[in-house]
C-alpha cells in the first residue's frame, strides 16, 4: 500500500475505482506518483495491478488520458457517491497473528481469550492491522521483543506495532510518523490500550529523529521498499552490532533487489514471511 504523504479524508463525493496495469521498474513507479500528484490517498499494489479512487472530473479525466500516453492501462468503474467515512468500517475484523490478537473496540469482545490483546481505533487510512504487511511485522516480532529493551517503530501509522511491542515486554517504545493526520489515532490508540508509560509518539522525519533515540535494540518498519533503502544507514548506526530490523510493506517481486542494496550496507537475511504479494523478513546488522 502506497499512501500519500498528504492525503486527506474526503466524504460524501462521487468517486471512481481505477485499476491500472503498469509495467514494473521506473515505468511502474512514474505512473504511481502520478496518481498521488492526481489526488489519491493511497495506491494499493497488487500482482501487476496499481488500484486507488479519486473523484469524478475533469483533473480525473486528464489524468487517465496522461496515463494512457505514458503507456499504461486505465479501467474505470464508476462508484457513484460513497461516504468513506463510514463504508471502510465495515471492512475492519479481528486478525489473530500467534500470541497477539488485534481488533477495534466494537469487537473486544472477540479477542478476550487471546494471550495479547490490542484495540485499535482504525482511521481511514490507518487500520488495524488487517494488510499482509502489517501481519508480518506482528509475526516476526514476537520472538525477538526482549524484556526491557528499547524498540523502535518507524511509519508508525497507527500506532499498533508500537503497542504489540510494549505488550511483548519491552521497556520503552519510540513511534515515529510523518503524516500528522496519524499522530492522533496513535496516540489514541495507546492511550486506549493502557501503554501510555512506555510507548512515546513522535511526528517527523525518522532519519532525524532516529539518531536521537538511539541506540535501540529493536527496529520495525512498515513502509515501502525506497524508505527502507534510504533509511538503511540510519537503521544500522541505531543498533548494535547483531541488533535486528523487522522490515515489510515490500512486494515479492522487489525482494531481490532490496536484498541485494541491504546487504552492501552490511545487512544480513535472518527470517523471512511472505503472504500473498507482501515479502516481510527480519534483517540483522553485522
Amino acid at each position: 500500500m502506497r499512501l500519500a504523504p498528504d492525503a486527506q479524508a474526503v466524504t460524501a463525493a462521487r468517486w471512481v475505482s481505477l485499476r491500472i496495469e503498469a509495467q514494473e521498474g521506473e515505468v511502474r513507479e512514474h505512473t504511481i506518483q502520478m496518481l498521488m500528484d492526481g489526488g489519491a490517498g493511497a495506491v494499493q499494489e497488487v500482482g501487476s495491478a496499481l488500484l486507488t479512487h479519486l473523484l469524478e472530473g475533469a483533473e480525473l479525466d486528464a489524468l487517465c488520458d496522461a496515463l494512457a500516453t505514458a503507456g499504461a492501462s486505465v479501467e474505470r468503474t464508476a462508484l457513484g457517491e460513497v461516504d468513506w467515512s463510514t463504508r471502510w468500517v465495515t471492512r475492519v475484523g479481528v486478525q489473530r497473528i500467534g500470541r497477539i490478537a488485534v481488533a477495534p473496540p466494537w469487537l473486544s469482545g472477540e479477542i478476550a481469550d487471546a494471550d495479547i490483546q490490542i484495540l485499535i481505533e482504525p482511521a481511514m487510512a490507518f487500520g488495524t492491522g488487517e494488510h499482509e504487511t502489517t501481519r508480518g511485522v506482528l509475526a516476526l516480532m514476537q520472538s525477538l521483543v526482549e524484556p526491557g529493551a528499547l524498540v523502535a517503530d518507524l511509519g508508525s501509522g497507527s500506532g499498533v506495532l508500537a503497542i504489540a511491542a510494549a505488550k511483548l515486554g519491552a521497556g520503552r517504545v519510540v513511534a515515529i510518523e510523518m503524516d500528522p493526520d496519524a499522530i492522533g489515532n496513535a496516540i489514541e490508540n495507546v492511550e486506549m490500550n493502557g501503554v501510555v508509560p512506555r510507548v512515546t509518539v513522535l511526528q517527523g522525519d525518522a532519519a532525524a529523529l532516529l539518531p536521537l533515540v538511539a541506540p535501540v535494540s529493536l527496529i520495525l518498519a512498515n513502509i515501502i521498499s525506497s524508505v527502507i533503502l534510504e533509511l538503511s544507514p540510519v537503521m544500522a548506526r541505531a543498533l548494535p552490532s547483531g541488533g535486528r530490523a523487522v522490515i515489510s510493506g515490500i512486494l515479492v517481486t522487489e525482494r531481490e533487489q532490496l536484498l541485494s542494496s541491504l546487504r552492501a550496507d552490511g545487512w544480513l537475511l535472518e527470517y523471512e514471511l511472505r503472504e500473498g504479494e507482501w515479502w516481510s523478513s527480519v534483517i540483522a546488522r553485522q
